[in-house]
């Protein structure tokens, strides 16, 4: 039963996270591609997921950056198959700066950035809410460890 526990869970957060990138897509460009869903869900899975595998205690802005990093990474590979291979034309950084094949580029990268926030703490809640998992806490900066003796 855990298993179904677990794909019904993943599935959820996948779609969850897709449906979420699109209707922000929508808002902000007007218009999105349905390959997107695919894509925004792996994002927000690939950074939920980062409590599974690290300490509650790594601080939040370096939770961050791992997930502005996958997801950058994420949008190159995407953005070489659908369009590119593909010829899909769904998004195209070629004239802002510091891109790379028009397919990512710093600013978007440190909007990745700070999205991330409010991406890994919606994947805290949801799994906290719906899943009952472990109540969220965040660490905003190492704590310097004091030393024994004096």
């Amino acid at each position: 039963m855990n298993v179904f526990k677990n794909i019904f869970k993943y599935l959820f957060l996948f779609f969850f996270g897709g449906g979420i990138y699109c209707l922000a897509e929508m808002l902000f460009r007007g218009h999105t591609h349905p390959t997107m869903i695919l894509v925004g869900g792996t994002c927000f899975l690939i950074c939920g997921v980062l409590n599974e595998v690290i300490s509650w205690e790594m601080p939040l802005p370096k939770q961050m950056l791992i997930c502005a990093v996958c997801i950058t990474i994420i949008e190159f590979i995407s953005g070489i198959i659908l369009n590119i291979h593909l010829q899909l034309a769904i998004w195209d950084y070629s004239n802002m700066p510091l891109n790379v094949k028009g397919q990512i580029c710093l600013p978007f990268t440190i909007m990745w950035y700070f999205l991330s926030a409010v991406g890994i703490i919606t994947d805290d809640y949801l799994r906290y809410w719906i899943f009952n998992e472990n109540k969220p806490h965040y660490v905003l900066r190492k704590r310097k460890q004091r030393s024994k003796g004096r």
